[in-house]
């Protein structure tokens, strides 16, 4: 991986992470598997977590796939229908056209197995066209940076953000394209999404549509910010939590907001450990579990500490609709109540990488049901594809 590619795509913050991980991270980065009799728990984990661990696995980076570079992994889902997961990649067009996977994925008493990538396609804009790379920008149309995926019933069509490309003065934006990667639609989002850093309203430039989740009809669409707009408070430290962020309800069909909730992201879990270098904490992926409930998966990084993950899980009808509200400020709203279900440092999976994806499985044979995470490797030779299943135990959570 040269630096040229790399510089393209990653804003300061990544490249800075991307860096000192390299210096950092001291153990080699090849395709395994692994069970949980790898890995010990730490004395910290609860005694009845409401995740269990079955199983780990690992893509190195670099690796090539289909003719493209595999990585930048931002988002997972499972089509149960056909049996087959989608991957949708965070590559800028730097390395290869902006793409999506289809893999297979098996997991079971045995632990995880390495997932089989079985099909690329490039993702196309309205215009029929690839998504162009910074390198070559082409006029009206962005440069995305894609970071979630979630299917459509059906399985044919799914939908798909983009953080946008601020540089350029595009937006966020949620998509929905063919299995082919041709585009069926752009879902129109509230004036509110638009970035107006002059003014200091609008999300953060690399801090927007991280998560998406999907009710099962297909009807509603979840979208969470990554961190606070710029109104609405600062972003994590270690000293203190985030600002609220914005997780919003949109009917999929007319793109018409339907309720927003404020959610609060942890404080940075551990302070960098060399001189400089990032400390962030934010909302990475969001998933539907039931009619009014959200797991919300936190995702952060301090230099030289490595990442943390930790998984919630919030009901949509508590806390304020903070829809009409043009900042949130304290007094104006309440945000929802979050409950933890696992910190995923105590699940026995080794040093976490850079979770960004979640979806559900396929259950056990037992009827027990599965969560798969994934890794966005940031196309960065000290970190891999990672991947985890855990069974999801909701008689531990709250209901």
């Amino acid at each position: 991986m040269t630096g040229g590619p790399l510089a393209l795509k990653r804003p300061a913050w990544r490249l800075a992470c991307a860096a000192l991980l390299a210096l950092l991270v001291l153990t080699a980065c090849t395709p395994v598997a692994r069970s949980p009799a790898t890995a010990t728990a730490t004395p910290s984990a609860p005694q009845r977590p409401a995740l269990r661990l079955i199983g780990t696995a690992e893509i190195a980076p670099g690796t090539e796939v289909l003719g493209s570079t595999f990585g930048g992994i931002s988002g997972i889902d499972y089509d149960p229908a056909r049996d087959r997961w989608l991957l949708i990649s965070d590559d800028r067009s730097a390395l290869q056209p902006a793409r999506f996977y289809t893999a297979t994925l098996r997991y079971g008493l045995q632990g995880l197995q390495v997932p089989r990538i079985e099909g690329m396609v490039a993702l196309r804009h309205a215009s029929g066209a690839v998504f162009p790379s910074a390198r070559r920008p082409v006029p009206g149309i962005e440069v995305p940076d894609a970071e979630a995926v979630r299917w459509l019933p059906g399985g044919d069509r799914f939908l798909w953000t983009s953080e946008g490309d601020f540089a350029r003065g595009f937006r966020p934006q949620l998509r929905e394209s063919r299995l082919d990667g041709s585009a069926v639609r752009d879902i129109p989002l509230p004036d509110a999404f638009t970035p107006r850093r002059s003014q200091g309203q609008g999300p953060r430039a690399n801090a927007t549509l991280e998560g998406l989740a999907l009710s099962p009809d297909g009807a509603t669409a979840w979208l969470a910010m990554e961190m606070a707009w710029l109104q609405d408070g600062p972003a994590p430290t270690v000293a203190a939590p985030g600002g609220p962020l914005r997780i919003t309800a949109l009917d999929v069909a007319t793109g018409r907001p339907l309720r927003q909730i404020a959610y609060v992201p942890d404080a940075v879990a551990h302070a960098r450990r060399v001189p400089v270098g990032p400390q962030l904490n934010g909302v990475s992926e969001v998933l539907d579990d039931g009619p009014h409930h959200l797991l919300v998966l936190e995702r952060g990084y301090s230099a030289g500490a490595g990442f943390t993950a930790r998984l919630y899980r919030i009901d949509t009808r508590t806390g304020s609709d903070t829809l009409a509200l043009p900042a949130l400020r304290p007094g104006n709203h309440t945000p929802a109540p979050k409950t933890l279900v696992a910190d995923l440092a105590t699940l026995g999976a080794g040093p976490l990488d850079n979770l960004e994806g979640m979806a559900w499985g396929p259950p056990l044979p037992g009827g027990g049901r599965v969560i798969v995470f994934v890794s966005d490797d940031n196309f960065n030779p000290a970190q891999v594809t990672q991947f985890i299943a855990a069974e999801y135990l909701p008689d531990t959570a709250a209901q």
